[in-house]
C-alpha cells in the first residue's frame, strides 16, 4: 500500500481534478485554481484539507465501534462514475462537472453556496420504480444527502453499502473508518423466474467489517450469530440459522400459512444451503416443516436432518395431504409427491434424551408437549449450550405431557412468544365453555364447524367431545364427524406412539384404546356427508385457507343457526383470523361475496405457552440471553418489555432479551477458556507441581487433548504407522574402532548384542550392527533420528576411507578391563573403606564385606551387591558398596 501511494504521488496530474503539475517538479500539492473548490477552515488541531478532497461528516464520539481501512484515492472519472469499491453506483462515465462544483456521489459538498439547489443523484441500477410488492419502507432515504443538506448517519435497516466517514490523517493515502450496517429484511418480495428475491434494499455486497472478520478463521471466532429467516416478529415459516465456530445449524424449515408458492418460504436466498451442517425439525406442523421437502430436494443442502420418530411418521402423511389440497397451480407448487417421498430417505430420527454428534455439534432433545413427537433441542458447540424450544406447552392435557424443564442451564434460550403477555384460562373452564358452545349450536338445530389441523389439537378435542357425548345421552342421535383424509392414518400413528404421551393415556391403553371413539365417525370427503339436521364436524385445515373446512364454512356461513368455533391460533392473512373480527360478509374461493350470519366463537386450545408459563420457564433456566421468535410484532414487544421489567432490578440474574426481525442477526460473544485434557498413558501417574508433560496436542470437535504418540490410535481415528530405515555401509576395519570414534564424538554409545552379533546403540535410537564386510544401521524414521543417522554414517565412512585414523586409534584402544586386576584393586579399595578384617575374597570374581554383623557379597562381573539373610534391610551398606565398585570399574576402563 505504501509503494502504491508513493507511485501515485509521482503522477503528473492531480488525481482529484486532473490539473497538471509543473514539469520537472515532484510536488504533490494540487496546482489547480482555488475557485474549483471553496477553501475549508481547518478544525482546531487538524491541517487544512486538500481543496479537492471530498469532505465527510465527522465521526460522532459515541458511534458504534468501527474499524479503520486504508484506501488509496481513486481517479476522478472512476469516482464520479460511482466506483463499486466506494459508492456502489453504476460504471457509466459521468458528465463533466460544472465549474465551481466539487460534488461527488459519495460525499456531501465541502461548502456549497447559499443559493445552491439540491442536485439529484445520477441515475443508476437502483433508481427504478418499485412494484407494488416492493414498495419502499418509510425509512428508505437516499444513500447520501443532496447538496445543501448536512450529512448524517443513515438509519435504514436495509442498507448494506459501507458508510464512509473521514478520519484524521494525511491526504494520501486516505484513512477511512468503515461503519458497518446490519442487514435487515422486510416482508415484501416476489418470485421471478422460479427464484426468490431478497427483501428490498438487500444487496449481495459484503460490508467492510464482515470482510475484515472473514480474515479470522471461522473456528477461532468467538462470535455466535443467530439469524431468523422466518418467525422473526411473525408467526409462520419458522427457520432460525445458528452460526458458531465455523458450524451452521438450521432450526426448523416451515412455510407461511397465509402465503402461497415461493412467497411462503423463509428467506433461504440469504444463505448458502451447502454450508448448513445440521437441520433440526421440532415438530410436524407446516409452519415448522412445510418447506423441508423443497429444501432437501431443490437446494444444494448436503447436511444431515433430524427429527423424532413420531414427527417423521406424521410428517409423511401431513405434507402429502398439503400437496393434495393446496389451491395453487402445478407451476407454483414448491414440491411434488415424488419430492416428498425422496426426502424421507434423507431424514434421520432421534430419541428423546439421546445424545448425537455431527461435525462437532452435540445435540439432544426433550419433550415439548405441543403435539405428539414435538421436541426441544439442546445444542452444544465448543462448550456453549443453546436451547431451542420450538412450539411448547408447560400444561399437561388429556393425552400429552407437559414440556420438560432441562436440568442443564443453557447459555442461550430461543423461545416462542406466540401469546406474548396473554394468560390462558384454566383448562377445566376452557373445556366447559367449549362443550357448552357446541351444545348450544346443535340445540338450536345448527351445524357446528370446528376447523382444526389433522393432527395436534384435533386429538385433544376428539377426546373431549367423545367423553361429553358419552355423558349426555340426549346427544347420541347427533353425529360427530372427523373430516380428514388422514383421519384413519393419523389415528394409527397415535396408537403406535402412545408411549410418547402422558401417564394417564399409558395406563388407560392397558384397559382400552382411548383413540377408538364411540361417538365420532370419519368423513373422507363431502361426497360421503349427508348434510341433514344438526351435526358437529371437525375439518382441516385449521385456518380455513382451503380444503374441506373452507368448503363447509362457505356452505354454512349464511345460516344463523350454524356456528364455527376457532380452537387454535390463527395467523394474519387467513380466513380464520379474518372472521374473528366479525365482518358482515366474506369472500369465497371463487370470489363470490357471502353474508356472514353464523356465530363465531374463539376458544383457544392452542398448545402454546402463555406469559405465566413462559416466564416460569425462563425463571427456572436463568439463561443469560433470551431470543424471542414465533410471535407477532406487538405481542413479542410486550413480552420483551415484561421480561425486562422482571429482571431489571434483579442483581443476581442478568438476562438480555432480543426480538430480531426476519434476516436481522443477533451477535453474541462467547470467549471460554481453552483447556487440554491429558489422556491415555500420560494420565496414569498423577503429575507433580511444576512437572512438564510432553505429548501430542490433538484438537477434536473443539476439545483439546494431550496424548502420547502410542495412544493416538486408541483415542483418535488417526492411523499409526512406523517406518524403520535400514542402511548397509561397507566397512572392513575393527569394530571396536567404531566404538572408539562414536564414543569420542557423541559420548552416548552402548555395547549390545543382536542375534549374537556385536552391535552399538548410538544416541539411544541408532543401532549399528557388525556384519561380514559391512555394518548395518537401523533406526525409526523421524527428523531427529534421520539427522543422527546421517552423523553416524559420516563417521563410519570417514573411518573406512582414512587409514591414518585407523592406525592412530588402534594404538589407543585397549581391551576390556582385566578382571584379576579389577578384583585385586577392588579388594584394596574396600579394605581402605571398611578395614582389612571386614573384606574377604571368595571363589571367582566375588568379594565379601562384613560390617557390624551385616554381610554383603559383591559380584565383580555384574557389579551388583546382594545382602545375606538377616541384613537385607541395610540399604545404606548395599548402596555404598555398589557405588564403590562402579567408580573403580569406570576408573579402570579405557580412556579415549
Amino acid at each position: 500500500m505504501t509503494e502504491l501511494s508513493a507511485a501515485l504521488s509521482c503522477l503528473a496530474h492531480c488525481l482529484f481534478c486532473g490539473a497538471p503539475f509543473p514539469p520537472g517538479t515532484q510536488e504533490t500539492t494540487c496546482p489547480a485554481p482555488a475557485h474549483l473548490a471553496p477553501p475549508q477552515s481547518p478544525q482546531p488541531g487538524r491541517a487544512a484539507p486538500h481543496p479537492h478532497l471530498p469532505v465527510f461528516p465527522p465521526v460522532a464520539p459515541n458511534d458504534n465501534p468501527i474499524e479503520e481501512k486504508t484506501l488509496n484515492p481513486l481517479p476522478t472519472e472512476r469516482r464520479e462514475a460511482g466506483c463499486p469499491g466506494v459508492g456502489g453506483g453504476d460504471s457509466r462515465p459521468a458528465a463533466p462537472a460544472a465549474a465551481g462544483s466539487a460534488q461527488r456521489r459519495f460525499a456531501s459538498p465541502p461548502s456549497p453556496p447559499e443559493d445552491a439547489s439540491p442536485q439529484p443523484l445520477p441515475p443508476g441500477p437502483a433508481a427504478r420504480t418499485p412494484t407494488p410488492r416492493q414498495r419502499p419502507r418509510p425509512d428508505h432515504r437516499p444513500l447520501f444527502p443532496p447538496a445543501g443538506r448536512p450529512a448524517r448517519r443513515l438509519a435504514s435497516p436495509h442498507l448494506t453499502s459501507p458508510h464512509l466517514t473521514a478520519a484524521p490523517g494525511p491526504p494520501a493515502p486516505f484513512r477511512f473508518r468503515v461503519a458497518p450496517h446490519a442487514r435487515r429484511g422486510g416482508s415484501g418480495r416476489r418470485a421471478v423466474g422460479g427464484r426468490r428475491r431478497s427483501p428490498p434494499g438487500l444487496t449481495p455486497t459484503m460490508s467492510a467489517k464482515r470482510k475484515a472478520e472473514a480474515l479470522i478463521p471461522a473456528e477461532e471466532s468467538d462470535q455466535l450469530l443467530i439469524r431468523p429467516l422466518g418467525a422473526g416478529q411473525e408467526v409462520g415459516r419458522s427457520c432460525i440459522i445458528l452460526e458458531f465456530k465455523g458450524r451452521k445449524i438450521m432450526l426448523d424449515c416451515g412455510i407461511h400459512p397465509g402465503l402461497e408458492g415461493m412467497d411462503a418460504l423463509p428467506y433461504i436466498d440469504l444463505i448458502d444451503p451447502a454450508e448448513i451442517d445440521l437441520l433440526l425439525i421440532s415438530h410436524f406442523h407446516l409452519d415448522h416443516c412445510g418447506a423441508l421437502p423443497w429444501f432437501l430436494q431443490k437446494t444444494s443442502f448436503k447436511g444431515r436432518t433430524f427429527m423424532t420418530h413420531a414427527t417423521k411418521a406424521i410428517y409423511r402423511w401431513l405434507l402429502s395431504d398439503y400437496v393434495k389440497v393446496s389451491n395453487i397451480s402445478a407451476d407454483d407448487m414448491l414440491y411434488t409427491e415424488t419430492d416428498l417421498e425422496e426426502s424421507m430417505d434423507k431424514i434421520e430420527t432421534i430419541n428423546f434424551h439421546e445424545v448425537k454428534e455431527v461435525a462437532g455439534i452435540k445435540f439432544w432433545c426433550y419433550h415439548a408437549g405441543h403435539v405428539l413427537g414435538a421436541a426441544m433441542f439442546m445444542i452444544e458447540i465448543a462448550g456453549v449450550k443453546l436451547l431451542y424450544t420450538g412450539d411448547f406447552s408447560r400444561q399437561e392435557d388429556r393425552h400429552l405431557m407437559a414440556a420438560e424443564i432441562p436440568n442443564i442451564k443453557p447459555d442461550i434460550l430461543i423461545i416462542e412468544s406466540t401469546y406474548g403477555t396473554h394468560i390462558h384460562e384454566k383448562r377445566e373452564e376452557r373445556e366447559a365453555r367449549f362443550c357448552n358452545t357446541v351444545h348450544d349450536i346443535v340445540n338450536r338445530g345448527g351445524r357446528g364447524l370446528i376447523p382444526v389441523f389433522a393432527l395436534g389439537r384435533a386429538q385433544e378435542l376428539l377426546l373431549i367431545l367423545d367423553e361429553y357425548w358419552q355423558n349426555h345421552p340426549e346427544l347420541h342421535d347427533i353425529p360427530i364427524y372427523y373430516a380428514s383424509s388422514l383421519a384413519k392414518k393419523c389415528m394409527a400413528v397415535y396408537q403406535t406412539y402412545v408411549n410418547a404421551m402422558n401417564d394417564k393415556i399409558r395406563k388407560q391403553i392397558n384397559i382400552n384404546n382411548p383413540f377408538v371413539f364411540k361417538h365420532i365417525s370419519n368423513l373422507k370427503s363431502m361426497d360421503h356427508f349427508d348434510d341433514i339436521g344438526p351435526s358437529v364436524v371437525m375439518a382441516s385445515p385449521g385456518m380455513m385457507q382451503s380444503g374441506l373446512s373452507r368448503e363447509l364454512f362457505e356452505s354454512w356461513c349464511t345460516d344463523k343457526r350454524n356456528g364455527v368455533i376457532i380452537a387454535g391460533y390463527c395467523v394474519e392473512g387467513t380466513l380464520a383470523k379474518h372472521i374473528m373480527s366479525e365482518p358482515e360478509e366474506i369472500t369465497t374461493m371463487s370470489g363470490q361475496k357471502l353474508p356472514l350470519k353464523m356465530s363465531v366463537d374463539y376458544i383457544s386450545f392452542s398448545a402454546h405457552t402463555d406469559y405465566q408459563q413462559t416466564s416460569e420457564f425462563i425463571r427456572a433456566l436463568k439463561p443469560p440471553h433470551v431470543i424471542l421468535v414465533h410471535g407477532e410484532q406487538n405481542e413479542m414487544a410486550r413480552l420483551k418489555a415484561a421480561l425486562i421489567r422482571e429482571y431489571e432490578d434483579n442483581d443476581e440474574v442478568h438476562i438480555e432479551v432480543h426480538n430480531p426481525r426476519n434476516t436481522e442477526a443477533v451477535t453474541l460473544n462467547f470467549r471460554g477458556e481453552k483447556l487440554a485434557k491429558v489422556m491415555g498413558s500420560l494420565a496414569d501417574k498423577k503429575p507433580e507441581q511444576g512437572q512438564r508433560i510432553s505429548g501430542i496436542l490433538v484438537k477434536r470437535n473443539f476439545n483439546y487433548h494431550i496424548l502420547s504418540p502410542c495412544d493416538l490410535s486408541n483415542y483418535t481415528d488417526l492411523a499409526m504407522s512406523t517406518v524403520t530405515q535400514t542402511q548397509a555401509i561397507p566397512y572392513t576395519g575393527p569394530f571396536n574402532l567404531l566404538y572408539y570414534q562414536l564414543q569420542k564424538l557423541t559420548g552416548d554409545v552402548e555395547e549390545i548384542e543382536i542375534q549374537q552379533k556385536p552391535a552399538l546403540k548410538v544416541f539411544k535410537n541408532i543401532t549399528v550392527i557388525q556384519e561380514p564386510g559391512m555394518v548395518v544401521l537401523e533406526w525409526v524414521a523421524n527428523p531427529a533420528n534421520d539427522m543422527y543417522a546421517d552423523t553416524v554414517t559420516t563417521v563410519i565412512l570417514e573411518v573406512q576411507s582414512n587409514p591414518k585414523i585407523q592406525k592412530a586409534a588402534v594404538n589407543k584402544i585397549s581391551k576390556k578391563v582385566d578382571m584379576d586386576v579389577y578384583k585385586k584393586r577392588m579388594e584394596i579399595m574396600l579394605q581402605d573403606m571398611f578395614g582389612e578384617d571386614c573384606v574377604s575374597s571368595k571363589e571367582g570374581s566375588v568379594l565379601c564385606v562384613t560390617v557390624d554383623g551385616k554381610t554383603a557379597n559383591i559380584s565383580l562381573d555384574t557389579r551388583t551387591v546382594d545382602c545375606e539373610a538377616g541384613s537385607d534391610d541395610d540399604e545404606s551398606l548395599r548402596e555404598m558398596v555398589e557405588l564403590a565398585a562402579q567408580r573403580l570399574y569406570d576408573a579402570l576402563s579405557p580412556v579415549y
